[in-house]
């Protein structure tokens, strides 16, 4: 089923937009999508919080589920679908019939949910790292640094239209990178802002291990309490920090897809999209809990962990304006790079759909964006904001992408799409995990994450 939107090739569908040109730059461009807050605020808390190394025995398992038949599958969508959101659940539900009549309509209103998730994370994410910009000018400028009370500084950026200058220039970053074009841009912003990313992390991991008191960051992180296994609230956070992590959304990893050439092994590039997003969150990890051990702060998780402890902590360490740069630049380019995805879910499906030219569709998300997000700027209300979203819009998104995708587009057509590229084609434990662990999981993930008010 070929879109309107592809031009065919033979019987390779390529998308009006471009495609990646080459699995590394598909994987780099998944990986800056994945790569993001929930890896440097709430990992490495998490990590040492529910039984250090213990932890990363669930946690890598439901990696590895999730990042193979979770990612695979919505990388594939896209891919067989030859569009994002709206087009690959009209796509899926189109196979089912009732009194004669397909299901594609009920597909094109289904998917307007994980799109609204994609669009709902945007809004929160361009406050949040209008934060982080303004941080980042207040650690190069010294501001920062100068009452000694960064609790005072971020009151101030988290206030009622606190923040409107940084959140407005977050926005028109992110406007500029795909206004002009589409995966060319994509893919060559992400190979220049991740490797920035791993590199500055390192440097900054390095430096706080020779802190003195540093090693007990590395007890708190990797010592095993092995009887937190026997607890079920570490199973429940390694699952939901392994899923929300990879950027399961029913959303914007089939976007990616569909820009994904028909050559390409797509379970492969899931693997290794899962394993460079886990080694972002170690290195986090490493960059940022020694140093809080090394000062004696008690840790946390959260937006006080990014914007009051740590810069508390490159107050006191030598050189530490430097550090603070370094930090708040890096997470600047994942949440960026992050965003660009968010934005180009909604901007490829609303060229799709709506047949909006691709330069309105971008000013228009990047609008709806900016005016709704002027209005949480407010910690508080961000804070509700997001929880709304990432509780329920996500969750919700990502269990109707699972289903439709494994039971309502079926096995046979989803492993056919991925059995392309490959030397060798899938074994049957992928459909069998796909069918009857992932979707179960997605659900779960859902209710559990009511239940316990957010586990990602």
């Amino acid at each position: 089923m070929s879109s309107k939107n592809n031009k065919s090739a033979g019987n390779t569908l390529v998308h009006k937009n471009g495609s990646f040109s080459s699995s590394i730059g598909f994987v780099i461009a998944c990986v800056g999508s994945a790569v993001g807050l929930g890896n440097i605020w709430m990992f490495p808390y998490r990590l040492g919080q529910y039984g250090g190394a213990a932890f990363l025995i669930p946690y890598i398992l439901f990696v590895a589920l999730f990042g193979y038949v979770g990612l695979s599958a919505e990388f594939g969508i896209g891919r067989l679908s030859g569009t994002g959101t709206l087009g690959s659940y009209e796509r899926c539900w189109s196979e089912r019939k009732v009194n004669k009549h397909n299901l594609g309509k009920v597909g094109k209103v289904l998917g307007w949910i994980p799109l609204f998730g994609s669009l709902g994370i945007a809004i929160g994410y361009s406050v949040i790292i209008g934060w982080v910009l303004r941080f980042l000018a207040g650690s190069v400028t010294g501001k920062l640094f100068e009452s000694g009370q960064t609790s005072e500084y971020f009151s101030q950026a988290t206030g009622e239209f606190g923040s409107v200058p940084w959140h407005a220039a977050v926005i028109i970053i992110t406007m500029i990178i795909l206004i002009f074009g589409a995966v060319k841009y994509i893919e060559r912003v992400n190979k220049i802002m991740m490797p920035v990313f791993f590199v500055l992390f390192a440097i900054i991991a390095v430096r706080v291990a020779f802190l003195p008191g540093a090693v007990d960051g590395y007890k708190f992180l990797f010592i095993p309490d092995w009887s937190k296994l026997l607890e079920i609230d570490t199973w429940v956070m390694a699952m939901g920090q392994a899923f929300f992590s990879l950027s399961i959304t029913g959303s914007g990893m089939i976007v990616y897809g569909s820009y994904l050439s028909k050559k390409e092994d797509i379970t492969k590039a899931s693997v290794r999209t899962a394993f460079f997003d886990t080694v972002a969150a170690m290195l986090s990890a490493l960059a940022i809990m020694p140093a809080v051990f090394a000062f004696g702060i008690e840790p946390k998780s959260g937006p006080p962990l990014m914007f009051i402890t740590i810069p508390g902590i490159f107050d006191q360490m030598p050189m530490g304006r430097l550090f603070a740069v370094l930090f708040f630049l890096s997470v600047a380019f994942a949440g960026i790079t992050s965003l660009i995805n968010m934005f180009e879910a909604v901007v490829e499906s609303w060229q799709h759909k709506l047949k909006l030219n691709r330069k309105v569709a971008v000013a228009l998300c990047a609008a709806i964006a900016f005016a709704v997000g002027i209005f949480i700027e407010e910690e508080g209300k961000l804070g509700s904001w997001m929880d709304f979203i990432t509780i329920i819009v996500v969750p919700f998104g990502a269990v109707l992408g699972a289903f439709s995708i494994y039971y309502i587009l079926g096995l046979d057509k989803i492993l056919k799409e991925l059995n392309i590229g490959r030397s060798k084609p899938l074994k049957k434990i992928f459909g069998w995990l796909g069918k009857y662990f992932y979707v179960p999981i997605t659900i779960l993930v859902f209710v559990l994450g009511i239940v316990y008010g957010g586990i990602g």
